[in-house]
């Protein structure tokens, strides 16, 4: 099993997550953050970090969010998303986004 980020993090892109992370699992792109699934060690310790709750382990994802299972292992193999080790701030605008539901439209797939 392996953690997931879903879409609370769309535009937020907190990065409390990535400071606790031991292996260093984190890919950045330009408003997200996703999880490798081969790297992921399972520690559980980035979910107490994020501020908008958009972590959860693989099994307990919920329905409407099953598709970023796949998008986080997609993502995390762009070679445009670079690893991530550090936490850095996060967007001026991104305590306005941490409630906004349905962002997935938004997602900026491209490179950080």
């Amino acid at each position: 099993m392996t953690y997931v980020i879903t879409e609370p993090c769309i535009n937020c892109k907190y990065t409390d997550c990535v400071d606790v992370c031991p292996v260093d699992c984190f890919r950045e792109g330009p408003n997200f953050l996703v999880i490798d699934p081969e790297e992921c060690i399972d520690c559980t310790l980035c979910v107490a970090e994020c501020p908008v709750n958009a972590i959860f382990p693989e099994d307990e994802v919920p329905e409407n969010w099953k598709h970023f299972i796949t998008l986080n292992g997609e993502l995390s193999k762009n070679t445009n998303w670079k690893k991530i080790t550090a936490k850095k701030s996060a967007p001026i605008d991104a305590d306005s986004w941490a409630n906004v539901v349905e962002k997935i439209h938004l997602l900026d797939r491209n490179g950080a």
